[in-house]
Protein backbone atom coordinates (compact mmCIF):
# COMPACT_ATOMS: atom_id res chain seq x y z
CA UNK A 1 0.00 0.00 0.00
CA UNK A 2 1.22 3.12 -0.84
CA UNK A 3 2.41 5.88 1.98
CA UNK A 4 3.76 9.20 2.34
CA UNK A 5 6.01 9.14 5.12
CA UNK A 6 7.61 12.22 7.22
CA UNK A 7 10.79 11.17 9.05
CA UNK A 8 12.47 12.75 11.78
CA UNK A 9 16.36 12.47 11.94
CA UNK A 10 18.78 12.19 14.71
CA UNK A 11 19.74 16.16 14.21
CA UNK A 12 15.94 16.89 14.32
CA UNK A 13 15.46 17.57 10.76
CA UNK A 14 12.43 16.25 8.95
CA UNK A 15 12.39 14.11 5.64
CA UNK A 16 9.59 13.46 3.72
CA UNK A 17 9.17 11.00 1.70
CA UNK A 18 6.52 8.81 -0.41
CA UNK A 19 6.42 4.49 -1.01
CA UNK A 20 4.73 1.46 -2.09
CA UNK A 21 6.32 -0.32 1.28
CA UNK A 22 6.71 1.92 4.37
CA UNK A 23 8.54 -1.09 5.82
CA UNK A 24 11.07 -1.91 3.75
CA UNK A 25 11.85 1.77 2.53
CA UNK A 26 12.23 2.34 6.69
CA UNK A 27 14.77 0.12 6.69
CA UNK A 28 16.97 1.43 3.74
CA UNK A 29 16.71 4.83 5.22
CA UNK A 30 18.07 3.29 8.78
CA UNK A 31 20.63 1.44 7.17
CA UNK A 32 22.31 4.24 5.00
CA UNK A 33 20.82 3.49 1.73
CA UNK A 34 18.02 5.71 1.58
CA UNK A 35 17.89 9.15 0.85
CA UNK A 36 21.49 11.36 1.30
CA UNK A 37 19.97 13.39 3.90
CA UNK A 38 19.01 10.34 6.22
CA UNK A 39 22.22 8.78 5.91
CA UNK A 40 24.12 11.84 7.02
CA UNK A 41 21.29 11.96 10.07
CA UNK A 42 20.67 8.27 11.34
CA UNK A 43 18.81 7.10 13.00
CA UNK A 44 15.81 8.21 11.44
CA UNK A 45 12.18 7.34 13.05
CA UNK A 46 9.07 7.54 11.58
CA UNK A 47 6.94 10.30 13.22
CA UNK A 48 3.47 10.76 9.98
CA UNK A 49 2.27 8.84 7.69
CA UNK A 50 -0.32 8.78 5.35
CA UNK A 51 -1.84 5.57 3.51
CA UNK A 52 -3.18 6.01 -0.62
CA UNK A 53 -4.71 3.84 -2.66
CA UNK A 54 -2.86 5.16 -5.64
CA UNK A 55 1.17 5.51 -5.98
CA UNK A 56 0.86 8.92 -7.75
CA UNK A 57 -1.43 10.17 -4.86
CA UNK A 58 1.35 9.55 -2.30
CA UNK A 59 3.65 10.98 -4.53
CA UNK A 60 1.76 14.28 -5.39
CA UNK A 61 1.07 14.76 -1.49
CA UNK A 62 4.81 14.08 -0.93
CA UNK A 63 6.01 16.92 -2.83
CA UNK A 64 3.16 19.09 -1.30
CA UNK A 65 4.21 18.43 2.00
CA UNK A 66 7.86 18.97 1.00
CA UNK A 67 7.27 22.38 -0.05
CA UNK A 68 5.47 23.47 3.46
CA UNK A 69 7.53 25.17 6.45
CA UNK A 70 9.06 23.05 9.41
CA UNK A 71 5.78 24.41 11.50
CA UNK A 72 3.22 23.49 8.99
CA UNK A 73 4.65 20.19 8.75
CA UNK A 74 4.56 20.26 12.80
CA UNK A 75 1.16 21.02 12.75
CA UNK A 76 0.25 18.21 10.16
CA UNK A 77 2.18 15.71 12.88
CA UNK A 78 0.36 17.47 15.76
CA UNK A 79 -3.22 16.92 14.10
CA UNK A 80 -3.63 20.48 14.71
CA UNK A 81 -6.03 21.37 11.60
CA UNK A 82 -6.74 24.86 12.92
CA UNK A 83 -3.01 25.76 12.98
CA UNK A 84 -2.93 24.04 9.92
CA UNK A 85 -5.50 25.79 8.19
CA UNK A 86 -3.73 29.34 9.36
CA UNK A 87 -0.05 28.38 8.66
CA UNK A 88 -1.75 28.13 5.13
CA UNK A 89 -3.09 31.43 4.75
CA UNK A 90 -1.27 34.16 2.57
CA UNK A 91 1.67 35.03 4.87
CA UNK A 92 3.18 38.46 3.19
CA UNK A 93 3.00 41.59 4.49
CA UNK A 94 0.54 43.06 2.52
CA UNK A 95 -1.67 40.16 3.30
CA UNK A 96 -1.47 41.87 7.01
CA UNK A 97 -1.47 45.72 6.03
CA UNK A 98 -4.78 44.79 4.36
CA UNK A 99 -7.46 43.93 7.18
CA UNK A 100 -11.10 44.20 6.12
CA UNK A 101 -11.39 47.28 7.93
CA UNK A 102 -8.66 48.95 5.78
CA UNK A 103 -10.58 47.27 2.77
CA UNK A 104 -13.33 48.45 3.46
CA UNK A 105 -12.03 52.13 4.21
CA UNK A 106 -10.14 51.61 0.73
CA UNK A 107 -13.37 50.95 -1.06
CA UNK A 108 -15.51 53.70 0.71
CA UNK A 109 -12.60 55.99 -0.28
CA UNK A 110 -12.70 55.56 -4.10
CA UNK A 111 -15.95 55.93 -4.27
CA UNK A 112 -16.31 58.80 -3.07
CA UNK A 113 -13.81 60.06 -5.52
CA UNK A 114 -14.83 62.95 -7.88
CA UNK A 115 -13.65 61.92 -11.24
CA UNK A 116 -10.73 63.05 -12.63
CA UNK A 117 -10.60 65.29 -15.41
CA UNK A 118 -9.77 64.29 -19.13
Amino acid sequence: MPHMYILECADGSYYTGSTKNLEQRLWQHQNGLGAKHTAKRLPVRVIYCEFFEHVADAFYREKQVQGWSRKKKQALIAGDTNLLHRLAECQNESHYRLTSASLSQLLNHSHNQPPKAP
